[in-house]
C-alpha cells in the first residue's frame, strides 16, 4: 500500500477547477476534488471574502473554518459583476474542466457569464451549479441554506423526542450531503466528457441528496400512507437501539439492526429468556417491546464503567461505540490507526490538525498539500499565469475587479 505523502502523481492531478462558490455546499466539494489532486483555484470577490473566513471560532483573527474548507486551494480575487473581472473569468474558463457556483439563479447570466458563454470559450466544462432549490420550479429564486433543507427534506421532523418539536442538526448536515453529491455528480459528468467529449451543467438542488439519505420514506407513504414519526434515539425497525449511561457517567450507543446482535446483546445482559418471545424474532416486533429492552440493557451498562461495557460487547461480538466529543475523537485509536485526523503545517498559525481526506486510495492516495490560504493571496501569481502582464494587472486593480 501507498503511503501517504509519496511523490505517487494524485487521481485527478491535470484537472482544474474554479470555486465560485460560498457557504457550504459548493466550496466543500471542491475541497474534496483538490484532496485527490485537481487543481482548485477559489474565486472571492475583493472586498467581501468567502463568509466561511469569518464563521465559527478565529485565532489570532483569523477563521478556523476556512483552514479546512479552504485547503488544497489558491486564491484569487475577482470581481465577476466587473467587465474586466468578467473577461478574466471567461480565460480562466478556457482552460478549466469544471466550474462550481452557487448564486441564485440568473445572476451568472446577468453578468454576462452564463451556460451559453461559457461553453463557448470551453465546450468540455462542466458546470456544477448548486442552490437551496435548484435552477427551475417556483422555490428557484428563494435564497436557500442547508437548514431550509434539513426542514423541507423531512429530516427535522423525524428527529427529536417524541413529545418534543422537530430537531434541526448543530452543523451543516444537508450542505455536507450535497458536497459530497456534488463531487460525485461532476466526477459523473466528467466521465461522460471522456466518452462524448462534450461537457454540461450540473443541477444540484440541496433539497434533494439529502432526501436520499433519509431512505424510503417517500415509498412507505406511497404504499402504505405510513409517516414516520419521531423516536428519540429508538428505531421503529429494531430494538434494543438507543443511547445509555455509565456507572461513570458516560454514554455508549448501543445497535441491534441484525437479529444475531440483538440475541448476543441478550445473553450477554443476562436476559435470555427475553430472546425465545415470539416478538423477538424480528426488529419490527422487537421494537415495539422497546421499554422492555431498553430497561434490560440499560440496568445492565448502569452498573458498568464504559470501558467495561465497551470491552464485554466487544468480546460478545455485540455492537457498541462510546459517544464521543470532539476530545474523544482526536485521541480514539481507531481514528488514530486511520489517521482520520491528521497535522498540516500552516505559514500562518503552525501546526494544524484537522480531518484528513475522506478515503484512503491503495496506490493513488490524496493528501492535504496547505490549509486555507489567505484572502487573495494568489491573485498575482495566477493572473501571470494567464499571461496577463503587470500593467494589466494593475490596470484590473484600479478598475476594482481584482
Amino acid at each position: 500500500m501507498t503511503a501517504p505523502g509519496t511523490a505517487t502523481t494524485p487521481p485527478l492531478a491535470g484537472l482544474r477547477v474554479l470555486d465560485l462558490a460560498t457557504l457550504f455546499a459548493g466550496p466543500l466539494a471542491a475541497t474534496l476534488l483538490g484532496d485527490f489532486g485537481a487543481e482548485v483555484i477559489k474565486v472571492e470577490h475583493p472586498r467581501k471574502p468567502d463568509p466561511s473566513r469569518g464563521h465559527g471560532p478565529a485565532k489570532d483573527g483569523i477563521g478556523l473554518w476556512w483552514k479546512l474548507l479552504g485547503r488544497n486551494k489558491r486564491t484569487l480575487t475577482l470581481d465577476l459583476s466587473a467587465p474586466g473581472g468578467r473577461d478574466v473569468l471567461l480565460r480562466l474558463a478556457a482552460d478549466t474542466d469544471v466550474v462550481v457556483e452557487n448564486f441564485r439563479p440568473g445572476t451568472l447570466e446577468r453578468w454576462g457569464l452564463g451556460w451559453e458563454e461559457l461553453r463557448a470559450v470551453n465546450p468540455r466544462l462542466v458546470l456544477a451549479r448548486v442552490t437551496g432549490f435548484g435552477q427551475t420550479g417556483p422555490y428557484a429564486h428563494r435564497p436557500g441554506f442547508g437548514t431550509l433543507a434539513e426542514a423541507m427534506s423531512g429530516f427535522a421532523a423525524v428527529t427529536g423526542e417524541p413529545d418534543g418539536p422537530p430537531t434541526l442538526p448543530p452543523f451543516g448536515l444537508a450542505d455536507s450531503i450535497a458536497a459530497l453529491t456534488t463531487a460525485y455528480a461532476v466526477m459523473t459528468a466528467l466521465a461522460g466528457r471522456d466518452r462524448t467529449g462534450a461537457g454540461q451543467v450540473v443541477d444540484m438542488a440541496i433539497i434533494e441528496p439529502i432526501l436520499t439519505v433519509l431512505g424510503p420514506q417517500p415509498l412507505w407513504y406511497d404504499q402504505l400512507g405510513y409517516v414516520q414519526p419521531r423516536t428519540g434515539n429508538r428505531s421503529r425497525n429494531n430494538a434494543p437501539r438507543n443511547t445509555y449511561r455509565t456507572a461513570d457517567g458516560h454514554w455508549v450507543a448501543v445497535s441491534t439492526s441484525a437479529q444475531s446482535v440483538a440475541e448476543r446483546v441478550m445473553r450477554l445482559v443476562g436476559r435470555p429468556e427475553l430472546i425465545e418471545e415470539p416478538w423477538f424474532s424480528a426488529g419490527s416486533t422487537r421494537a415495539e417491546h422497546a421499554d422492555e429492552l431498553d430497561e434490560a440493557v440499560g440496568h445492565w451498562i448502569a452498573r458498568r464503567t464504559r470501558d467495561e461495557a465497551v470491552d464485554a460487547f466487544e468480546k460478545a461480538e455485540a455492537a457498541i461505540a462510546p459517544i464521543h466529543d470532539v476530545r474523544d475523537v482526536m485521541e480514539d485509536p481507531q481514528y488514530r490507526a486511520l489517521g482520520t485526523i491528521t497535522e498540516v503545517d500552516d505559514p500562518e498559525l503552525g501546526p494544524l490538525r484537522m480531518q484528513n481526506v475522506l478515503f484512503r486510495l491503495s496506490e493513488t492516495p490524496g493528501a492535504i498539500r496547505w490549509a486555507g490560504r489567505p484572502h487573495g493571496a494568489d491573485t498575482e501569481e495566477i493572473l501571470a499565469e494567464l499571461g496577463l502582464s503587470a500593467p494589466a494587472i494593475s490596470a484590473l486593480r484600479e478598475e476594482g475587479a481584482l
